[in-house]
């Protein structure tokens, strides 16, 4: 089991970038959630077993075909309680 934030920046927000995480932790099976910075970055919570977070992370440097993934910096971090993966709200 692997818990990890990432935040995503380049050209991130204003792509589908959101829904396409969302969409692939649906296909991988990976908990947690999604949300834009107010800085232009995404950040995601992602948890799961070890090789299906660490290919959420691959996917996140490549994004939807409009995005242009300049960086994903990542650090572990403690599992989310909540069950499945959502989009929160721009903080």
């Amino acid at each position: 089991m692997k818990s990890v934030r990432a935040r995503i920046t380049g050209r991130v927000q204003g792509v589908g970038f959101r829904a396409f995480v969302e969409r692939a932790a649906a296909q991988l099976g990976v908990r947690g959630w999604v949300r834009n910075r107010r800085d232009g970055s995404v950040e995601a919570v992602i948890a799961g077993d070890t090789s299906k977070v660490d290919e959420m992370l691959t996917l996140c440097w490549q994004g939807p075909p409009a995005a242009k993934v300049d960086g994903v910096s990542v650090e572990e971090t403690t599992a989310p309680s909540a069950p499945g993966f959502e989009s929160k709200p721009t903080e």
